[in-house]
């Protein structure tokens, strides 16, 4: 009775031991690497007016900027006012001056999911400088310029101009050909750059006028007035698409056969060295291993329970 329940506790044992062995490879084994996932927002910027002057008092002894925008806005936003007032010491006795007036004066920013676009409007609009209280830099009808970038589109910058301007008093043809010279004996020069657009693989830039500012008024307790303004700029960036695949689970593929394996030659006197590299191995050979010991134990008891069996 020993000897018959002694087997079958072998037998239990042993089928143990292989199901063990057969098992830990396969679960050590199988793993997947997570997957991530990163999203760009774009980007939309407009801005009205912009200005960077420098003007100079008393024969250049002092110079005072005068660096200020109107309707300058980031997505997401917008703006709608339609004057600018500023106010530089030793200009007009300190007191404010009116640096532009419209009737339509709009900046838009928006970015909503894989599209971003800024716009700007301008009408009917009088641009001012230091020392020129009655005459306009420059008078015009509307502007307006547009960006818009999309994901999986081109992006687009597009600049809507007048026929033409007032500018220093003297109305003034606009041409896409090339910049615009006004020149005013006594008042002073303004460079007109027209229509400026340009466009990467992700981003867009239109901008309606440039203009070079070069005034020395003659009594009017402004020495010159010199610099840059921006009329109508839009800006964008696209968007990053953000959809994430997810990994496709990989079928089991069967277990190759281990290729036979050519004897080393390795020079006289050095130690012969072996890897699993060299044996057709893999990192599933020591489960392998583990598991045949546990098979050959199992069966080397039994063989000897039943012989002592036998004996009794």
């Amino acid at each position: 009775m020993y000897t018959i329940n002694f087997r079958t506790s072998a037998r239990r044992w042993s089928a143990a031991a292989v199901a063990c062995a057969l098992t830990a490879g396969p679960v050590a084994l199988a793993g997947a690497a997570p997957a991530y996932a990163t999203e760009g927002h774009g980007h939309a910027s407009a801005s009205v007016l912009r200005t960077d002057l420098d003007v100079s008092l008393l024969n250049k002894s002092v110079q005072v900027p005068l660096t200020v925008s109107l309707n300058e806005v980031e997505a997401p936003d917008s703006a709608r006012k339609t004057a600018l007032t500023a106010t530089l010491d030793g200009v007009d006795r300190g007191k404010p001056f009116s640096v532009l007036r419209a009737e339509v004066a709009d900046a838009v920013a928006t970015v909503e999911g894989d599209r971003a676009e800024a716009s700007t409007t301008l009408a009917d609009a009088r641009l001012h400088v230091p020392g020129l209280p009655l005459l306009s830099l420059v008078e015009l009808e509307a502007v307006g310029s547009k960006a818009v970038c999309e994901a999986g589109e081109t992006p687009h910058a597009s600049v809507t101009l007048p026929a033409a301007v007032t500018v220093l008093g003297k109305r003034v043809s606009l041409s896409a050909g090339g910049p615009t010279h006004v020149d005013v004996p006594g008042v002073g020069s303004v460079r007109l750059d027209l229509s400026t657009t340009g466009t990467t693989t992700s981003t867009a830039a239109a901008t309606a006028l440039k203009l070079e500012v070069s005034v020395n008024p003659a009594k009017l307790n402004v020495a010159e007035v010199e610099g840059r303004l921006t009329l109508a700029e839009s800006r964008c960036e696209t968007p990053a698409s953000a959809a994430a695949e997810e990994p496709e689970a990989a079928a089991p593929e069967a277990p190759e056969a281990p290729e036979k394996a050519e004897p080393a030659v390795e020079p006289q006197g050095a130690r012969a060295e072996t890897n699993l590299a060299e044996t057709g191995g893999d990192s599933a050979t020591p489960y392998v291993a583990a598991g045949a010991v546990a098979l050959l134990a199992a069966g080397g008891g039994a063989v000897l329970l039943s012989r002592r069996g036998r004996r009794n």
